[in-house]
């Protein structure tokens, strides 16, 4: 079974790469400067701090789960804390070439940085979704980091943490603008998700899994497309204007509304029939979607 090795700590990862350690809870690595690297099998780690790769070769590879990320020169990769990621190499000495930004959870901690960090949704991508810049995206993004390299330098201060973290907010504000121009102009696979995403969900309902796995989620859909939950989120929102959540619950009463009709059937076997365990949940959201209750809806058409 391979083993997996947790680096908990900022200072952890400077040691593995032989790096000083200027702040215990930021660290930039600039990868040219750091002694080259021999690992005779497949690795696998997690970090205990956020961590952003900005790629410039493909010397080794790196899965998460079963995917590869997705590499070209210019890719940046977010890790959240805890991930688990495989590193495999061909056990040659090899010199990295790139950057690594590194910060520990406890910096962010009580700021705004900190209370909107899971709206940062990269960070749970799956490895096939990786940030792709252009040269100008690419030199604006080096210019982030070299005012947080600047600030690394500095002798630590009372406004060592906010000016940190203000860097570090911009610099994710920069990458959140430019994943939305990839969603827009990378020709891939998923083009037409939301048409996909429509064929599934139809095919959902004219089969026997509302009653044998329930109410469809978003990580269900996402998992049929080959895509993580959050990237499968932000790619509708991008194409249809909503989420993920409200296109299901949209095909929800879609369907409830033609079931409705039959008159044979209770409201309770119409809410089983759609996969809810309580046929109450069903009337809520009937009537937050429509106005009025399910049974007003089949008695006023």
């Amino acid at each position: 079974m391979k083993q997996i090795a947790h680096i908990a700590t900022i200072s952890e990862y400077n040691d593995i790469v032989d790096i000083e350690t200027l702040h215990p809870l930021v660290s930039f690595i600039d990868y040219s400067n750091v002694k080259p690297e021999k690992r005779e099998s497949a690795e696998a780690v997690s970090f205990g701090f956020y961590s952003i790769f900005l790629k410039e070769d493909k010397n080794c590879e790196i899965k998460y789960g079963r995917n590869s990320y997705d590499y070209q020169q210019g890719t940046l990769v977010f890790i959240a804390p805890q991930q688990i990621v495989s590193i495999i190499e061909d056990g040659k000495n090899y010199q990295p070439t790139g950057y690594a930004l590194l910060f520990h959870p406890d910096l962010i901690r009580g700021s705004s940085l900190g209370k909107n960090i899971k709206e940062y949704t990269f960070f749970s991508y799956d490895v096939h979704e990786a940030l792709h810049l252009s040269k100008q995206e690419k030199k604006l993004i080096q210019e982030c980091f070299e005012k947080i390299v600047f600030e690394l330098k500095q002798s630590i201060d009372k406004h060592s943490k906010k000016i940190l973290v203000s860097n570090i907010e911009l610099f994710l504000d920069y990458c959140t603008r430019f994943y939305d121009r990839q969603f827009i102009t990378r020709d891939n696979a998923y083009t037409g998700v939301v048409e996909k995403f429509d064929t599934l969900l139809n095919n959902y309902f004219q089969s026997e899994n509302p009653q044998a796995i329930g109410i469809p989620t978003v990580a269900f859909f996402a998992n049929e497309l080959n895509l993580s939950a959050n990237y499968f989120g932000d790619l509708i929102k991008k194409e249809a204007g909503k989420s993920a959540l409200e296109y299901i619950h949209l095909k929800i009463i879609e369907t409830a509304k033609e079931l409705l009709f039959d008159t044979g059937k209770s409201v309770s076997e119409i809410a089983y029939e759609l996969g809810y365990k309580y046929p109450q949940h069903f009337t809520r959201l009937f009537k937050q979607q429509v106005g009025i209750a399910p049974n007003e809806y089949r008695f006023l058409n």
